[in-house]
């Protein structure tokens, strides 16, 4: 049998925060265990989305890359979009996926940075797409296990 790691995680949250944490003391101990717990648990739910989530978000950065292709940028960055915006996913170790996510944000900025204040619907349309995109990496990432 192969033990799912998320169904480990999730039964050592368990424990940590209704066998362990109600009887220890001193109660600032048991408070360090119930965030203990807490961490348990919000690591139990980004288990399993991580690898979705990075390579999702890595797709909707590139897909904006390419629609800058038709705005005149400065060289270098037009370069290097036009190096990223192909790219893809191979490597799918979570590591991995997180260096190349923020890599890719890493350029966003710096587009982000030259489509904000020109006046042209083409730039403005594309800083609204990176706004929403922004706002739904976010939502990505938002925890349903823990209030923080």
């Amino acid at each position: 049998m192969k033990p799912d790691a998320q169904d480990v995680l999730a039964y050592l949250t368990e424990q940590m925060l209704t066998q362990i944490a109600p009887k220890v003391q001193p109660p600032y101990l048991a408070g360090t265990i119930g965030m203990i717990g807490a961490a348990l648990a919000v690591l139990t739910e980004e288990w399993d989305r991580a690898a979705h989530r990075l390579v999702e978000e890595n797709r909707a950065i590139r897909a904006l890359f390419r629609k800058a292709e038709s705005l005149s940028l400065e060289a270098g960055l037009a370069g290097e979009l036009r190096a990223l915006a192909g790219g893809e996913d191979d490597d799918l170790h979570i590591k991995a996926l997180d260096a190349g996510n923020a890599a890719l944000r890493s350029v966003l900025i710096r587009l982000q940075t030259a489509v904000e204040t020109r006046g042209d619907a083409a730039s403005k349309a594309l800083n609204e797409a990176i706004w929403a995109e922004l706002t739904a990496s976010t939502v990505r990432r938002q925890q349903a296990s823990a209030p923080f």
